[in-house]
């Protein structure tokens, strides 16, 4: 698989199957990561890599959280009052993924038992928190996010699958204590790992994407 196949692959995958990753797999997939790059070779990251009983008992942990009104959030996902074209690319976003298991917009129950899923990993047999040291400014979110995207693509190129969470920012306390995470630490992101259910009606769309002129220009070609 070309890194071209591998990008074109990639999305983010709502529905898993249970079938086991095994552990020496995903230490490849994060340690070859580690060739991300980062500004100054800080190398920020810092990843924990659940599965089993230890995934499961997080999950409850989570879920209990999440049903007593979560947590205060490490941080704002978005912006405030999110302006053009950014609120219209997250509305559609949105739509699509609803209308892709049939949940109307004015069902606001269903769509958040679809947001819960996010505790349970989306079915994925592997969860994965990127965190860094609270310290650390911008430039080092940028490089964690690098990081992520490299294990992403690792994880296509293997048969896999991935779904960045920044949801776990809602619940940061709950799973920062059980992971072990330090005071001085942040958690960034959560990330489901695992096999994509292809029968899954969630994993049958794309997001869409501007045109190249609109994010673009070049010059002097």
């Amino acid at each position: 698989m070309t890194v071209t196949e591998a990008v074109e692959r990639r999305i983010s995958v709502r529905a898993f199957k249970s079938d086991p990753v095994p552990g020496a797999l995903v230490r490849e997939i994060l340690e070859i990561a580690k060739r991300a790059p980062s500004g100054g070779n800080l190398q920020p990251w810092r990843v924990h890599a659940l599965a089993g009983e230890p995934l499961a008992e997080l999950k409850a942990l989570a879920a209990a959280k999440m049903a007593a009104g979560g947590e205060a959030p490490e941080y704002d996902v978005y912006p405030a009052n999110l302006w053009e074209p950014f609120r219209t690319r997250r509305f559609q976003c949105g739509e699509d993924l609803y209308a892709s298991i049939g949940i109307p917009r004015e069902d606001r129950p269903a769509r958040l038992r679809q947001l819960a899923n996010n505790v349970n990993f989306f079915g994925a047999p592997v969860g994965l928190f990127f965190s860094l040291e609270r310290r650390l400014g911008p430039p080092q979110w940028s490089d964690v996010g690098m990081y992520m995207q490299t294990v992403m693509l690792l994880a296509v190129e293997r048969g896999l699958d991935t779904c960045p969470q920044e949801f776990w920012a809602r619940v940061p306390k709950t799973a920062g204590d059980f992971i072990g995470l330090p005071e001085d630490h942040i958690l960034f992101s959560g990330m489901a790992l695992g096999f994509r259910d292809e029968t899954a009606p969630i994993n049958g769309w794309r997001t869409r994407r501007d045109d190249f002129e609109v994010f673009a220009k070049m010059r002097g070609f």
